[in-house]
């Protein structure tokens, strides 16, 4: 039966619309500039979206300059759109501002929204229910006039349907008469189920003659859900967002709608092989917003097809399919073992593997490392958020690693003079292949200082690590009760031009758990070289 209807549905293609660009910059700690939008415009043509809005030119400079250079750009794949409003209540579509903004944008397609709920023409416009029709109708023919494609957003569609259906149906069947060529049933207030929308949807479809679209908030934490409900209904026009941004809890996340689609359902969407490059869009597009990305994002996220528990990476290693709902490669991600105190013989011998020491050679260390695994968890570590740390562990396990210094001793000094500035400096004892050196330097803090040291004693010995930096120091109190007296884990991130690693450290003292983390890193630094060579 399932195969059946997914033969059923890959007769119908879905057009997706992305709306990262305008409706994405709504969220929280989102902002792009002009220029990040075009590359991320760029990216989003690349992938093959069918289109791109990119903004509403009428209402803020940004905007008009994005369209502006995008008259530069060639898109490839993608049918550019500019968003705006219809047109201001008594006004000739040819003297309102916004409409002739929108055709100044040289776009060939328009998104343009109008109310469908009674409560905003009433209360938020303060209109008569008439001029609100005269508006959308007005505003779509006179854009039509000029050969734009229309897409038009009922905004507030199933909230004014629940109020009043008859009302709310007339404003499409408005925009359908004036030449619309695609109307968009919008949630905008994230509040449908998906029975009550699909019930909507269902009566919507066998109203209209033209295709009908689907754009959902995530207020109730079912944007993709209601999405998915709605083409199952006879949507064929999917708005979303990467990554799911968007105002208050954001929109539908168009990196879980698509491959819910397409790989689940059977619609056809994308070319698959522009589907197998989902996740690295994904991280692109935080990268240029300068976000974290969300190690739990369904597809897409880093912990996606992660696996901690020895019983699941047992199964896993034998057959994916068993803890893993779709093959990671399918979308770009990659399966993952994690290491920590849950971990088993499994998690082990997978993660060397992944790390090209070869386990199989020294099977009776296995058990060695997973007890000094669970034990040193037990005392804060955390190898998991640590891969260069635990990747020591396991080869100074099986006889591969020896340090490549040693300490014999530092000190660090923080003092505070007459100006009230606090001064700090590390001293510093190394000793390399039997020659001790022995170095000082000051830094903006006792780490920093150790760091210099440190760094300042070595560069003499390997030249290399003038190439490397720390990128990301992180404390986390293990005991909190105890206060000041608190066992902290310290996690650095290390990185150079080619790659990043990620060290740990774990004391009652600050300063020891730091060295431990930045011995680490430079250990590991010295050892990926020369495996490189």
């Amino acid at each position: 039966m399932a195969s059946e209807k997914k033969q059923k549905c890959l007769r119908r293609t879905i057009k997706i619309f992305d709306t990262t660009l305008r409706d994405g910059t709504q969220g929280e700690h989102i902002s792009l500039s002009t220029d990040d939008k075009i590359r991320i415009a760029k990216r989003l043509d690349d992938f093959g979206i069918h289109y791109i809005e990119g903004g509403w030119p009428g209402s803020n400079p940004k905007d008009f300059q994005f369209f502006r250079k995008m008259k530069n750009v060639q898109l490839r794949n993608s049918k550019l759109v500019a968003f705006g409003s219809t047109r201001r209540a008594g006004l000739n579509p040819n003297n309102d501002s916004n409409l002739n903004c929108l055709l100044e944008a040289e776009t060939p397609v328009i998104s343009l929204f109008g109310k469908s709920w009674i409560l905003h023409v009433q209360n938020a416009l303060r209109i008569t229910l008439k001029e609100n029709l005269s508006m959308i109708e007005d505003s779509v023919r006179f854009l039509k006039k000029h050969g734009k494609e229309i897409i038009y957003d009922a905004e507030h569609f199933f909230d004014g349907y629940r109020d009043d259906p008859k009302y709310a149906m007339k404003t499409l069947q408005v925009a359908q008469q004036a030449g619309a060529d695609v109307v968009v049933l919008c949630d905008t207030n994230g509040g449908m189920l998906p029975d009550e929308l699909r019930e909507i949807v269902r009566k919507v479809k066998s109203t209209l003659d033209i295709p009908i679209g689907i754009h959902t908030h995530n207020d109730s934490g079912l944007a993709v859900a209601n999405t998915i409900m709605a083409v199952e209904e006879g949507c064929s026009h999917v708005q979303g967002t990467i990554n799911g941004w968007g105002e208050r809890c954001g929109n539908a996340n168009l990196c879980t709608v698509i491959p819910n689609l397409q790989l689940k359902s059977g619609y056809a969407c994308l070319h698959e092989s522009k589907i197998a490059r989902l996740t690295e869009l994904s991280h692109f597009v935080c990268e240029i917003a300068n976000v974290p990305h969300p190690d739990n994002m369904p597809f897409v996220g880093k912990s996606a097809f992660a696996h901690k528990g020895g019983i699941h990476v047992s199964a896993v290693m034998r057959d994916n399919r068993t803890y893993e709902h779709i093959n990671p490669s399918l979308i770009g991600n990659r399966q993952r073992v994690l290491v920590s105190d849950l971990s088993g013989r499994s998690n082990v011998i997978f993660k060397a593997r992944e790390l090209g020491i070869d386990l199989d050679r020294h099977k009776e260390k296995v058990e060695e490392i997973l007890k000094k695994l669970k034990f040193m968890e037990n005392e804060g570590y955390q190898f998991e958020a640590a891969e260069g740390s635990f990747e020591l562990l396991i080869r100074k396990a099986v006889g591969e690693w020896k340090d490549y210094f040693t300490l014999e001793g530092f000190r660090v000094l923080v003092e505070k003079d007459e100006t009230g500035l606090p001064r700090s400096e590390a001293s510093i004892r190394v000793n390399v292949d039997g020659e001790v050196e022995h170095t000082a330097a000051e830094g903006n803090g006792p780490v920093n200082a150790l760091d210099r040291a440190l760094r300042k004693a070595l560069i003499k010995f390997f030249p290399q690590i003038k190439d490397m930096h720390l990128s990301d120091y992180k404390v986390r109190d293990l005991n909190t009760q105890n206060g000041t007296c608190a066992r902290v884990r310290v996690l650095i991130e290390s990185s150079n031009a080619d790659f990043r690693w990620c060290t740990i450290g774990v004391s009652e003292n600050i300063l020891e758990a730091s060295w431990q983390a930045l011995a680490d890193s430079f250990n590991y630094f010295l050892m990926k070289i020369k495996m490189v060579k």
